[in-house]
C-alpha cells in the first residue's frame, strides 16, 4: 500500500541524514585531535572519500544512467578539479614541483574549498532524493531508506571533518564549514518536498556524476600527499581501510534494505 505523506513527516529523513552526518563530521575531527591519530585519521579519510565515491556515488549513478555515461560525468568532474587546479585554483597545491610544503599552515591546504563544494552539492542532493521518496512511498520503506541514507551518511561525514580539519586553520573553522556543508541535506530536503512533484528526481544524477568525480580526485590527492609526506606504507594501509570500510558499510546497507 502506498501513502501520501505530510510535508512534516516528509521532512524527517533529510533530517536525520543531517543529523547523522554531522555526528560523522564531529566524529573525524575528534580523530585528528591529537597528532599522532590525525596522521592516521588523513589517510584513512582520504580512503573513505574514494569509497564513497567508487562503491556508493557511482554504482548507484550506474543504475539509473548506465555505465558509459556515469563514466563520462565521473571523468568530467574529475577533469573539471584538474583544470582547476593547473589553470586556475591550487586544489593540490604540494602536486608542484617548486612546492615548499614546510612553509604551510595545514597539511591539506587547497583542499576546502573544492571539499566543501562537493560535500554541500552531494548532501544537497541526497536531501532531495530522499524528502521525494517519502512523498509516495510503500510503508516499509518509509523506515528502510532514512536508514540506508543515515548508514550512507556516516563516512562521508568521518571524511569531511578529518580532511577539513587538515584544510583549514582551525577546529571552529572545520566546524562550521562541516555545519554549512551537512546542513544543505536538510534545505535540499525542503526544496525537495516543495518542487519535486514539479520537476522530478531524473535531473540529480547528473549534478551527482560530476561530484563523486570532484570527490574522487580530492581523496586520490590527499592520499598521495600523503604517501609524499610520510612514505607508502603508512599513506596506503589506512586509505585502503577507510576505503573498505565505506565499501563495506555502503554495499550492505543497500543490500540490507533492498
Amino acid at each position: 500500500m502506498f501513502y501520501h505523506l505530510p510535508e512534516s513527516s516528509g521532512i524527517a529523513a533529510p533530517a536525520l541524514a543531517t543529523a547523522v552526518g554531522l555526528a560523522g563530521a564531529v566524529l573525524g575531527l575528534w580523530l585528528t585531535g591529537m597528532r599522532r591519530r590525525a596522521q592516521v585519521v588523513i589517510p584513512f579519510s582520504a580512503g573513505v572519500l574514494l569509497g564513497v565515491a567508487l562503491f556508493g556515488l557511482v554504482p548507484e549513478l550506474a543504475v539509473e544512467l548506465g555505465w558509459t555515461v556515469s563514466l563520462v560525468l565521473f571523468a568530467a568532474g574529475y577533469g573539471l578539479l584538474l583544470v582547476l587546479n593547473r589553470y586556475a585554483y591550487p586544489v593540490c597545491p604540494t602536486c608542484a614541483h617548486d612546492h615548499d610544503h614546510s612553509a604551510c599552515a595545514t597539511e591539506l591546504h587547497g583542499f576546502a574549498g573544492p571539499l566543501i563544494l562537493a560535500a554541500a552539492l552531494h548532501s544537497f542532493l541526497d536531501g532531495w532524493s530522499i524528502a521525494t521518496v517519502q512523498l509516495h512511498v510503500p510503508l516499509g520503506l518509509r523506515v528502510a531508506v532514512p536508514l540506508a541514507v543515515a548508514l550512507h551518511k556516516v563516512p562521508e561525514g568521518i571524511a569531511l571533518g578529518g580532511i577539513l580539519r587538515a584544510s583549514v586553520k582551525s577546529r571552529a573553522a572545520a566546524m562550521a564549514w562541516c555545519v554549512l556543508a551537512e546542513g544543505t541535506t536538510l534545505v535540499g530536503g525542503v526544496l525537495g518536498l516543495l518542487m519535486a512533484p514539479h520537476l522530478g528526481t531524473v535531473w540529480i544524477t547528473y549534478p551527482l556524476g560530476i561530484a563523486a568525480g570532484w570527490l574522487f580526485y580530492l581523496g586520490f590527492h590527499a592520499v598521495h600527499e600523503e604517501w609524499k609526506r610520510r612514505g607508502a606504507a603508512p599513506a596506503f594501509l589506512s586509505a585502503l581501510t577507510g576505503m573498505a570500510g565505506a565499501a563495506a558499510l555502503q554495499r550492505g546497507a543497500e543490500a540490507l534494505f533492498r
